[in-house]
């Protein structure tokens, strides 16, 4: 049972260290990463889990979309790039096997599709900045 608890936890900090550069590098997507480090904290460690919630990089990444709210069109745009940039690299790599491209293509046209259709759009509500 402990090393079940520690694998979680070392799972859960690999997730958000990953997590945490994803949300600064356009390249590498900080929501599966930060996801991950989500339910490997809840499986854990409660201390370890309540402190994750309660970090910006949890706020501003995660929390609409696990309330069930959604996402912000900047979160949704940051994961599309990043997909549609990691496998356009993917489709060249596979400039010999037309069967690959296809799949990868079907892949990326799903991604799209599911991040404009099937996750809904969160619209924050204005701060005194935007408001005035």
């Amino acid at each position: 049972m402990k090393l079940k608890k520690i694998i979680y936890i070392t799972l859960g900090c690999i997730g958000l260290a990953l997590g945490a550069v994803g949300a600064v590098l356009p390249l590498l997507p900080a929501f599966p990463f930060l996801l991950l480090a989500a339910v490997c904290f809840a499986k854990s460690s409660q201390k370890l889990h309540n402190w994750f919630l309660s970090t910006k990089l949890y706020q501003n990444n995660l929390a609409t979309f696990v309330k069930g709210q959604g996402m912000t069109w900047k979160t949704k745009i940051r994961i599309m790039v990043t997909v549609t940039v990691l496998m356009t690299i993917g489709f060249f790599v596979m400039n010999q096997i037309v069967v690959g491209q296809i799949v990868l293509g079907c892949v990326w046209l799903f991604h799209i599709f599911y991040f404009i259709f099937g996750v809904k759009t969160f619209k924050p509500a204005p701060t005194e900045e935007q408001a005035g």
